[in-house]
């Protein structure tokens, strides 16, 4: 917090900040710059050019509260005890045992062809790489995992995920980012189970920190 206090909420300052090659600087900074550039940059988006640099121009806001001390106090006391991996999503299937839950939140497929965002990288996160992320989640099912995956409520998505291996639920969710702010507003998109997903089950294992069983078909045992 120390380093943020002395960033201003200033155009020039951003591009200068953004410049900067992370590797260079030491942990309490690069986490200051993120944090800024998160809270600064256009609509809180990430997004990389080729040469895998962070391109986000300037947002403009009246006082973007990029020194939250309260925030980053608790999320500091969250994280204590976290390890954080920087892997593929694949290595998930060697650390998960029975009893595990996992959510994903992959790069959403677009909903339309001009809607082509579908990565956070150079490399992208194609059809090829949602189907593998469907055979993973496949895989943790055969182990007894529960799994938990969000994306976009398109036709490629229903049909990698059918109701005879997952649960398919419609939730209605919020969408910030749009250079149209007349477009920005509540979307349906797709949550994805292995398992029943019925919010008073929920939030009673939530309370009792309780499991239940997954009740798989036959053709995946």
């Amino acid at each position: 917090m120390a380093v943020l206090e002395n960033y201003p909420y200033d155009k020039e300052f951003y591009y200068e900040i953004r410049g900067k090659d992370p590797w260079t600087l030491n942990l309490p900074e690069r986490a200051a710059r993120m944090i800024y550039l998160n809270k600064t940059g256009y609509n809180g988006l990430y997004r990389v050019n080729r040469q895998g640099k962070f391109n986000v121009p300037f947002g403009r806001y009246k006082s973007p509260k990029y020194l939250d001390r309260d925030n980053l106090l608790a999320v500091s006391q969250s994280l204590r005890d976290v390890d954080i991996l920087c892997v593929s999503f694949e290595t998930i299937t060697e650390r998960a045992k029975p009893g595990d839950w996992v959510y994903f939140d992959p790069p959403y497929v677009p909903l339309s062809q001009t809607a082509n965002f579908t990565s956070y990288q150079p490399n992208g996160f194609g059809v090829k790489e949602q189907e593998k992320l469907r055979d993973v989640c496949l895989e943790l099912s055969r182990k007894g995992v529960y799994i938990t995956l969000s994306n976009s409520d398109t036709s490629v998505i229903r049909l990698l995920y059918p109701p005879a291996y997952f649960s398919v639920d419609e939730v209605l969710a919020n969408r910030a980012i749009n250079c149209d702010g007349a477009k920005r507003g509540k979307i349906t998109e797709l949550v994805i189970t292995n398992y029943p997903l019925e919010k008073t089950m929920q939030l009673q294992l939530l309370e009792k920190q309780g499991t239940y069983l997954i009740h798989l078909p036959s053709n995946l045992t």
